[in-house]
């Protein structure tokens, strides 16, 4: 058997001094970006341009809190290098409500008081926008009856395409009910 260590030359040397030049639109705002290629989307948004509302919960994918909107798509933040996103439009909460309007899924949480402590709420909306986004475009999930038909977005398919986003507060009934609402049907 053999077993490979690593030289004390190369534990001795610090981090990283590679930098790579990430340009991206963040909320409708281009920034141009000198980053570690190691840095997450999540930590860009985080500590580069002090975007705050996307939480770190359990950098690990698990918990969805990270959510953002990539290109018209919701990821975990948490999973994806910013690097890979050189030259995508990003949307995080900062960036979904007008200048003078809530956008209509801020407005249903409010309403139907679809969040408790709020740590969750930001990746809740914005994974929810994809929800909806998804369902417009017919993009089945793994309770769509049909796939040959467009999804039916019953509170059964939101709650499978919600899975991901976990809330701590058990606030999931309010949650739903905002979902259908901003849709366009209630719960």
């Amino acid at each position: 058997m053999t077993f490979v260590t690593p030289l004390e030359s190369d534990a001795a040397q610090p981090a990283s001094k590679t930098r790579n030049l990430v340009s991206l639109t963040v909320n409708g705002q281009k920034h141009d970006l000198q980053l570690d290629p190691r840095t997450t989307l999540l930590d860009m948004l985080r500590e580069h341009l002090a975007l705050t509302g996307t939480k770190k919960g359990c950098d690990h994918g698990q918990c969805g809190a990270c959510t953002a909107i990539v290109d018209g798509r919701r990821i975990n933040s948490c999973l994806s290098l910013a690097a890979m996103h050189d030259g995508s439009e990003i949307v995080t909460i900062e960036g979904l409500a007008s200048a003078d309007s809530l956008h209509p899924m801020q407005s249903a949480f409010i309403e139907h008081d679809g969040f408790q402590c709020g740590y969750c709420t930001p990746g809740q909306i914005l994974s929810a926008v994809g929800v909806l986004d998804e369902l417009v475009a017919g993009f089945p999930s793994a309770v769509t009856a049909d796939l040959n038909a467009a999804p039916d977005g019953s509170a059964m398919e939101i709650r499978e395409r919600m899975s991901g986003n976990i809330c701590r507060c058990a606030a999931y009934p309010n949650i739903i009910a905002a979902i259908l609402d901003a849709k366009g049907t209630r719960a």
